[in-house]
């Protein structure tokens, strides 16, 4: 039986999301090629880490390493690469991280694999990995085939693919390492703390987006309102920090963030490509805007015409009446 490979990302004692991202393509793609489904994570104490695994994948390859609390590329290169010539999976899945691309492109040096990197879609062709990229800034996207018969080494895009529901029952496999190597060119020092006050919007399940729609800075309060009453937080597009009435850790497009929360509400925002590469992920899309020919109505799964400022107040006053 053919098999796919997912490296699940850890940090902070923390299973990274995009890691169960990665797993819910993962299950996709095994269904449909008859494949099995393997994780494996790497790290210090991973069995927490790999008992939620198993609710997703087949089996997980739970890798205890000495001194990997925090995951550095060099020694998990190492370490995978052994996985990798020893199962010969068809495919390998990582998220589309800081983290992965320091370990992708020198794991398929190593291999001798083929590497296709933040893709927004994977899929089965002729006995070999078909991969969708998104390229010229969005405007255009690209199809790459790569040979049948090799392990292919692909990243997903953050936010690009759903989790699903983690409903089975995976066997756990414990998998003895030698002692891990030490690096002294590279060592893991800490993290750099947000600054006092910030938001981290690609972890926020609701998101409340303004835009030029919004008319002015005292009226961005109103979707703080709004986003307080949802339990979310506000995020924005790209004229709005241009114009400096939010940070641009707000900013949600091709050069902001790119996010997936379960519900995206768009006010004023007309749906520039270069914004929406960032939020298609998100699982449902509300648009308010008074512009019925503005685009991103064409990808809103519900859309209100009107003034975002007449609309709003009437909407929170809604949310109010229902949680009261």
């Amino acid at each position: 039986m053919a098999e796919i490979l997912v490296v699940a990302e850890h940090r902070r004692a923390k299973l990274a999301d995009i890691s169960l991202q990665v797993l819910g393509l993962g299950q996709r793609l095994a269904e449909e090629w008859g494949a099995e489904l393997v994780a494996v994570v790497v790290g210090g104490d991973v069995s927490g880490y790999a008992e939620t695994l198993a609710r997703w994948a087949d089996r997980v390859l739970s890798v205890r390493a000495t001194g990997l609390d925090e995951p550095l590329a060099e020694p998990c290169q190492r370490i995978l690469a052994g996985i990798i010539r020893e199962r010969n999976p068809a495919l390998v899945l990582m998220g589309h991280t800081s983290f992965a691309m320091d370990l992708a492109p020198a794991l398929a040096v190593e291999l001798g694999a083929p590497l296709a990197t933040d893709c927004v879609d994977v899929a089965l062709e002729d006995g070999g990995v078909r991969v969708t990229r998104s390229v010229y800034g969005g405007k255009v996207n690209a199809l790459y085939s790569m040979a049948a018969g090799e392990t292919a080494i692909v990243t997903g895009r953050v936010g690009e693919f759903s989790a699903g529901e983690g409903n089975r029952r995976g066997e756990i496999e414990e998998v003895a390492v030698d002692t891990v190597e030490e690096y002294g060119y590279k060592q893991f020092e800490g993290y750099v703390e947000q600054e006092a006050g910030g938001v981290d919007i690609t972890q926020a399940d609701v998101l409340v987006a303004v835009g030029r729609g919004i008319g002015d800075r005292e009226n961005i309060r109103l979707a703080e309102q709004l986003a307080a009453q949802l339990g979310g937080v506000v995020a924005c597009s790209r004229p709005v920090v241009d114009q400096g009435w939010l940070p641009a850790e707000h900013q949600v497009g091709l050069s902001g963030r790119t996010v997936g929360p379960k519900l995206y509400l768009a006010l004023g925002i007309s749906g520039a490509f270069q914004h929406m590469v960032g939020c298609r992920g998100a699982r449902m899309l509300v648009a308010i805007n008074r512009d019925p020919k503005a685009p991103i109505f064409a990808a809103a799964d519900y859309g209100i015409v009107e003034d975002v400022l007449r609309i709003v107040p009437v909407l929170a006053e809604k949310i109010a009446e229902t949680r009261s």
